[in-house]
């Protein structure tokens, strides 16, 4: 399961000869690959367990990491990786509330039952686009235009409109009109738009309507049911049915998910 950024993530690994005896190396390294590049090293120790490693790493940047230990005297290595999440990973219901439909105590499915609602979260932005609230930074490519049509819509406020170009001026926000339902920015005196700019801006739904979070409820509860069983779609007429499968979604949606999610539905897109 991803972890939280800044948490510790402990790696582990084993060295074992030719023969597969788990055995003490000589020297190991261990190298983690940032997303972006960049390359930590934490320190490896030998645990109790003979060939056993472990070295603990603080994360500091969200995304997919990469390990990458080396060991020598016996020659091994082993790769691995390990995702981060976002400092404040959008997710349409609390972990309370999710743990509460699906009648979890304690805090032992804590990291199964986010995995599958940041899922959730996915599947409905897949509908309706953002539903929870966050920034957005984007860049347009454009040269003159009337308008330009942000990407992530419902769009709240625009933060600031910079200019892409080397001594290019941006917009001062108060000059500039958005169509929040369509993302959709003009000038309000009526003039083009002159590119390529920077847009940041907020997105999503400062309410979040009952019939959202009713079918973040179906879904939920809906993927968490098919860990259970086979993964094929349920038949049976309740509320988790499934008919046919979605394009790109496979069979994570119900069809009751699908109907409460249809006034909001303005086309798929990946928010």
């Amino acid at each position: 399961m991803p972890y939280d950024l800044g948490a510790t993530a402990r790696l582990t690994a084993e060295c074992r000869d030719p023969g597969g005896v788990l055995v003490t190396a000589a020297t190991a390294v261990v190298t983690v690959t940032l997303p972006d590049g960049a390359l930590a090293t934490p320190t490896p120790a030998e645990t109790a367990t003979v060939g056993l490693y472990q070295a603990d790493y603080v994360t500091e940047t969200p995304g997919r990491h990469t390990v990458r230990w080396l060991f020598t005297t016996p020659a091994h290595a082993y790769t691995d990786s390990f995702d981060v999440r976002d400092e404040a990973p959008p997710t349409v219901l609390s972990l309370t509330d999710a743990k509460n439909l699906l009648k979890k105590e304690g805090s032992a499915d804590d990291p199964l039952v986010r995995f599958w609602l940041e899922a959730t979260t996915r599947a409905v932005e897949y509908f309706v686009g953002p539903v929870v609230v966050r920034t957005v930074t984007e860049d347009h490519q454009v040269g003159l235009a009337p308008a330009i049509a942000l990407r992530k819509a419902p769009a709240i406020a625009l933060q600031s409109v910079t200019s892409l170009r080397d001594g290019g001026s941006g917009y001062d926000t108060a000059a500039l009109h958005l169509d929040p339902a369509t993302g959709l920015v003009t000038r309000r005196d009526g003039g083009l738009l002159q590119g390529p700019l920077q847009f940041v801006y907020s997105a999503g739904r400062p309410v979040i309507t009952g019939n959202i979070l009713g079918a973040a409820q179906l879904i939920l509860q809906h993927l968490w049911r098919t860990l259970a069983g086979p993964g094929r779609p349920q038949r049976g007429g309740d509320d988790f049915d499934v008919t046919e499968p979605i394009p790109g979604l496979g069979y994570a949606i119900p069809n009751r998910a699908k109907q409460l999610l249809s006034p909001d539905d303005d086309g798929p897109g990946i928010a």
